[in-house]
């Protein structure tokens, strides 16, 4: 298929794992921060062809499996709730809360629906007013403008029984969360292209910046991917430090100002939980004050919930870059996508699923 094979020659790819092996001079690890970007390189076999020193490992680039249990949970409260129509996209109803999933509650008999659009929830709420339509607002900077649309059409259209239940996280924080840690074995990264589509590539420089490790934007395909590794390591190896674009045909070094113009005059920016990282400063959006009657929490009167993490899951470890899936004692065993333990195996882009789909043999 013409601009997708182009970017899956065989033989492209050939040439730039050659250059990368012709460039390694020692080991690194290189964090590629997007879900969709793992699942290339898990499908793809990327890992199986670069130099046994670069270690790849996957960060919290899955807006799915950071959403924490708290969220979950809150979203099963109300859409268990008589005279609510939920809505989400599809990738959420089978995430695990803490007792249920969103799939559960729908066949129980709530009205949970799946939407292609946040604007979709705008005719679901004009043709049901005697109901509370909520949506499910989850994602990264990449999804940002058109859940905020949704809102902003919703107060021009005078809709009253339209909520949004917002787990909105940025992804820049959360690199700066992970160069911070004592833990960081991190040494550059491949940043999510979509994001910066939206964002711009500003943040990428003052952090690459400040602590000193190369970022490269990349897109999602193999040869995006193979051609960020060559950009970063070649950084690496040469001492450099720089935010770099390699996803040009997409993303501009200033990003979208009316996406951002949006965003900025419907959320704000805020302290946000991410699952198996904890509370990270600034790093969320939520309803800013001229929006607050369409937020669900304030609406259904839902207050701080703590909630326990499955003793026997890594996910949080693997969200951090810290383990692989396949070195969990449950993968494939007690963990399956039928009967996950957490978000990283359910997820579309969970970096467990991928692995489950991949490298199943790779059981621990």
């Amino acid at each position: 298929m013409k601009f997708v094979d182009e970017f899956r020659d065989a033989q492209a790819a050939k040439k730039y794992t050659d250059a990368i092996h012709n460039l390694v001079t020692r080991p690194w690890t290189i964090m590629e921060i997007c879900g969709g970007q793992t699942h290339s390189i898990v499908r793809f076999g990327i890992l199986d062809l670069l130099p046994t020193g670069i270690n790849l490992v996957h960060g919290p680039g899955c807006p799915v499996c950071v959403t924490p249990l708290e969220t979950i949970d809150k979203a099963l409260a109300i859409a268990a709730k008589p005279n609510v129509i939920f809505c989400s996209f599809g990738d959420m109803l089978r995430v695990p809360g803490s007792h249920s999933d969103l799939q559960s509650i729908r066949a129980a008999g709530g009205d949970v629906r799946i939407v292609y659009s946040p604007l979709d929830c705008l005719a679901i709420a004009q043709n049901n007013p005697e109901h509370a339509v909520v949506f499910f607002a989850i994602g990264f900077e990449t999804t940002a403008p058109g859940n905020a649309m949704l809102v902003k059409r919703a107060e021009q259209l005078g809709l009253r029984n339209l909520f949004v239940l917002v787990s909105h996280v940025l992804v820049p924080p959360a690199i700066e969360a992970i160069l911070s840690s004592p833990q960081n074995n991190v040494q550059g990264f491949l940043a999510a292209g979509h994001v910066c589509t939206i964002m711009g590539m500003q943040d990428y420089e003052v952090l690459a910046q400040k602590y000193q490790v190369p970022i490269v934007v990349t897109g999602f395909e193999p040869l995006d991917i193979l051609q960020g590794l060559y950009m970063c390591i070649k950084q690496l190896e040469q001492g450099t430090v720089r935010a770099e674009n390699q996803y040009s045909r997409s993303v501009l070094v200033q990003g979208n100002h009316p996406a951002q113009q949006i965003i900025a005059e419907v959320f704000q920016v805020l302290p946000r939980k991410w699952r198996g990282m904890g509370e990270i400063p600034q790093s969320g959006w939520g309803l800013s004050e001229k929006y607050r009657a369409f937020d669900a929490e304030q609406h259904f009167g839902l207050g701080a919930m703590q909630v326990n993490e499955p003793p026997d899951c890594i996910s949080g470890q693997v969200l951090r870059g810290l383990k692989k899936p396949n070195e969990c004692a449950a993968f494939g065993k007690r963990c399956t996508p039928d009967h996950p333990l957490g978000a990283t195996m359910v997820s579309g882009e969970g970096a467990c699923a991928a692995y489950y789909k991949y490298r199943r043999e790779e059981i621990a």
